[in-house]
This record gives C-alpha cells, structure tokens and sequence, in this order.
C-alpha cells in the first residue's frame, strides 16, 4: 500500500486517525512502457513524477520512446523493440503517439513518413480488438448516463495497406496460393488513366472475426447495453 492510517491517542482517551506513507517503495512486475507525443507524453511526464516515482520501485519496466524524433532517428528500430518486449513481457501500457501527415514530416524535420505504430504493434501482439470505454467522473454531466464500449477490429485492413503513386497503364491484383500446385487467382484487374494515381493493397483478416464478436456482444450482455455495429474513417499515406 501507499499508506495507511494509523490511531494516535489523545488526552482522555479519544483516538485521532492519521495518514502515514510506507518507508519503502513498491516494486512494479514487469512492463512495457510507450511514450507518445505532445500533451499525453507531458500528462503522463507530471503524473509519473507526482504520484508514481515517490512510490513505486519502476526499474523492471522497459521504456521505448515512440516520439516521431525518436523513431526517425533510429530508422524505427525502437518501434520494433518496443513491439518485441511487448510479446515478451505481455503487460504494456502506451501513451497516444502520431502517425505524422506530410505537413509533420516537414515540421518535425524527419527524414521520412513513418507508418501507423499502432498497426505495427497490433501485428506483433496479435492483436484482435481494441476497447475504448467512456470515463464516468462522479459529479461531471456528460449528457448519456449509461457506460459507451466501443470494439473495433485491431488488425489488417488499411492499417497494413500497401501502396504506390503510378502514371497510365494497368494494375493486376494476384494471389498466389501457397500449394505452388494451385494455379494463380486474378483478385483484380483494371485500367488506370490518370496521370497520377494511388493504387493502394490490402487484405482484412476473418480468421479472428467470431473472437471480435463474443468479446463485443459478451461486453454488451455484461453491461446490457445495445449494441451497434459501425464504420471508422482513418486517414492513411495514400489519401493525404
């Protein structure tokens, strides 16, 4: 515990109750600790100096700077060790980071665009669904009194696209079966006449669609609300 209190006796028997902090600091399991970018790294940098460092012994964490500086400077090295102790350790906590538009790429001076960390990360941890609740703060009105959850597919799609800006010509999409027996798939062919085009590749896993499924309707059964499927518009390199 941080503290606990402790009975004092007054003059006549009457006891006073008064906070006292522990002498020795509490040693943290393991863990794999992101840093992010602008206001949440600032957040979290007051918050960890306040209220976690006084009292919690935090050396077994391993600490991975995701600012766009850092993962520039080392070519994205520290994402895929970052990803790596993460599937090691299995316990991981990430402040919000930036994938950074054209505009970024300019204002931080980087050498390059970096693609989404978070699709990175969720390839690595085999990641499945991602739950984002509304935070319910006793006294604040936030105009809906029962808890939003939100689930949401965490890999494949646009998040892992592949993409190039071509001139005229033709684009043939294939897929090529790992029996080399099996004769190629033609999935797509067409024409592009544009002088500029962005032709852009993806795929959406369904292996792991019905485990997105009961965990989405099993929250929603436990906290009996009604759920609604919907769709999520994300800007990627391609469309900027």
């Amino acid at each position: 515990m941080l503290s606990s209190f402790r009975a004092m006796q007054r003059a006549g028997g009457a006891h006073k109750w008064v906070r006292t902090f522990a002498s020795k600091k509490i040693v943290a399991p393991p863990m794999t600790y992101i840093s992010g970018e602008e206001m949440s790294w600032y957040t979290m940098k007051i918050i960890c100096e306040k209220w976690v460092d006084p009292f919690i012994d935090t050396t077994k964490w391993e600490y991975f700077d995701l600012s766009c500086n850092a993962r520039d400077a080392t070519d994205d090295k520290v994402l895929h060790d970052a990803v790596a102790s993460g599937a090691k350790i299995g316990a991981i906590f990430k402040e919000p980071t930036i994938t950074p538009s054209a505009e970024q790429v300019k204002q931080f001076g980087l050498s390059k665009p970096r693609g989404s960390p978070n699709g990175a990360m969720r390839r690595g941890w085999n990641g499945i669904t991602i739950s984002r609740d509304t935070i319910h703060i006793p006294g604040i009105k936030l105009g809906f009194e029962r808890p939003v959850l939100f689930e949401r597919h965490a890999i494949g799609g646009e998040y892992a696209a592949g993409w190039s800006s071509v001139g005229k010509g033709r684009v043939l999409t294939t897929f090529f079966p790992d029996d080399i027996k099996e004769r190629p798939v033609i999935i797509d062919g067409r024409e592009v006449n544009d002088d500029e085009t962005a032709v852009v590749v993806y795929d959406n896993p369904l292996d792991n669609v019905e485990d997105l499924a009961h965990i989405f309707f099993t929250r929603c059964l436990e906290a009996n609300v009604v759920p609604y499927v919907v769709t999520k518009k994300t800007v990627f390199k391609w469309q900027e």
